[in-house]
């Protein structure tokens, strides 16, 4: 076959066909957004599972030993527990502090728990604090300060 100018005719993809496979390419598309959205998704709601916060801290004497109650929350909806805890009079120099209660102290989601610790704190002076879940994660870091009553 030849066309006015003499050449073959080439033919081409009829449109049909052309319709149908940019449908099967957006559709590709689509559920290939679709699983990377998902994926995204699912990993960032199971990182706010354990949504740890400091509720209130309080100095004081019982006797003659002087304590810290830290309350720590968890807004989060998976459970956790506290591994370590941390206070001192700078925010570098925080050493880790053995509460009265057994590590690890459980802090169940929507709940707060109390740390007590037996610290030999000073009327006035800023302490720093910082908490250590299980789950790796940390309240108050690098820390967080918190004064003591005159």
């Amino acid at each position: 076959m030849s066309d006015k100018h003499g050449q073959k005719s080439k033919k081409a993809i009829s449109p049909i066909l052309a319709t149908l496979l940019l449908i099967v390419i957006a559709v590709a598309a689509i559920v290939v957004t679709y699983a990377w959205i998902m994926t995204y998704m699912s990993s960032a709601g199971q990182q706010a599972g354990v949504m740890p916060y400091k509720a209130n801290v309080s100095f004081y004497t019982q006797g003659t030993t002087k304590k810290i109650n830290i309350d720590i929350g968890n807004s989060g909806t998976t459970d956790t527990a506290i591994s370590k805890v941390y206070c001192g009079e700078t925010a570098g120099a925080l050493e880790e502090q053995t509460p009265t209660q057994t590590i690890p102290i459980s802090v169940p989601a929507g709940s707060i728990s109390t740390i007590t610790l037996n610290y030999n704190w000073t009327a006035g002076t800023t302490y720093y604090f910082k908490v250590v879940f299980t789950t790796g994660h940390i309240l108050g870091d690098p820390s967080w300060p918190e004064q003591a009553p005159t």
